[in-house]
Formats: structure tokens, C-alpha cells, sequence
């Protein structure tokens, strides 16, 4: 079923772009790292690129042979916004923290829906035009290029005598909680 324009086919939210709330958090977390105001741990740079990975496979290739059908599209930032949320669940600090601004700058895709339906009976929900989709579409490959680089440029050295997986000798994040424990 292809989703016809109606009246509640419009841009859901106006002001500044996903596109360009996820520049401005890349940006200020790029000043963090450069004046010293965040410093990734291992373990944190290496969940960053997991899911940068994890981006990159939920919207998949940027050129597609044909464009893809609204709800295809839709289930994609979906997926997108469900690997912000386990990245969110596995850390704590600052990493989380931008994870879930992140988040929360795509959180209007939830307000979408891609099937007809009327405003009595759809929750609320809208169908987005071509151009949020893609302003959706392109903040998440933001966001996925701005993982990428804070998951490479601004590791830390390992802790003396940590494991490889970042833990210490007692097996204990180097805050003393259990490994996994959200603050």
C-alpha cells in the first residue's frame, strides 16, 4: 500500500533540521575533544564505532538503484533510532549523553507514520514529506561520520593494567561500577 499525500502530509516540525542539530552537536562535541573537555576511553570509542556500525547497517547504502518506498525509508530511521538507544543503554557519561541528544534530535521520526490513515484514529502521527525524510536520512549519516571520528581520533591509552576490554585488574570500570552499569 503506497501512502497517498493528504492534508497531514507536511513537514512535522519546523525550525532547524535534524541535518543541522546533528552538525551543531558534532561540532560541539569536536570542541570538547579539542579543548580537553572529553576524553574517550577505549571502551567508550570502541561502543562509538559499534554504533556507527550499527548506522550505517539499520540506513544502509546511500545510493540506492531506485528510491526506496516511504515505509521502507521510515522502518530504517527506526532502526537507526533503536541502535542510538543501545548505545545509550551500554555506557554512561559523556558518551551517553550525546547519544541521547542524538536521540532525541530524531525523535520526531517516531511522530511519523507512512500509511493513510485518519487523524481520528492515527495517534497523532503525520506523514512526512520527501524532505524530512531526507533531512532524517542525512542527519543519521551525520551523526554515523561523527561517531566514526570520535571513535578514532580521540582514544585514550590504556589504563596500566587494564585488560584489553578496557576493565581493570578487578574487573571494574575505571569509575569502580560493574561493567555495563548506566549512570
Amino acid at each position: 500500500m503506497t501512502p497517498r499525500s493528504t492534508p497531514s502530509a507536511r513537514r512535522p516540525h519546523p525550525g532547524p533540521g535534524m541535518g543541522a542539530q546533528v552538525a551543531a552537536l558534532a561540532a560541539e562535541a569536536e570542541r570538547q575533544f579539542r579543548d580537553g573537555l572529553w576524553e574517550l576511553a577505549a571502551q567508550d570509542a570502541a561502543l562509538a564505532r559499534k554504533t556507527a556500525e550499527g548506522l550505517a547497517q539499520a540506513l544502509g547504502a546511500e545510493t540506492e538503484p531506485e528510491p526506496l518506498p516511504v515505509m521502507d525509508r521510515l522502518e530504517r530511521l527506526r532502526e537507526a533510532l533503536a541502535v542510538l538507544a543501545l548505545g545509550i543503554a551500554r555506557t554512561h557519561g559523556q558518551l551517553a549523553w550525546f547519544l541521547a541528544r542524538a536521540s532525541t534530535v530524531l525523535a520526531p521520526v517516531l511522530s511519523w507514520r507512512s500509511l493513510p490513515a485518519d487523524r481520528r484514529q492515527s495517534f497523532g502521527t503525520v506523514v512526512p514529506d520527501a524532505e524530512a525524510l531526507a533531512d532524517a536520512e542525512g542527519a543519521v549519516r551525520r551523526l554515523h561520520a561523527a561517531l566514526i571520528r570520535t571513535g578514532t581520533g580521540a582514544v585514550l591509552p590504556p589504563r596500566p593494567g587494564a585488560a584489553p576490554d578496557g576493565l581493570g585488574p578487578d574487573g571494574l570500570e575505571p569509575d569502580g561500577l560493574e561493567p555495563g552499569v548506566v549512570v
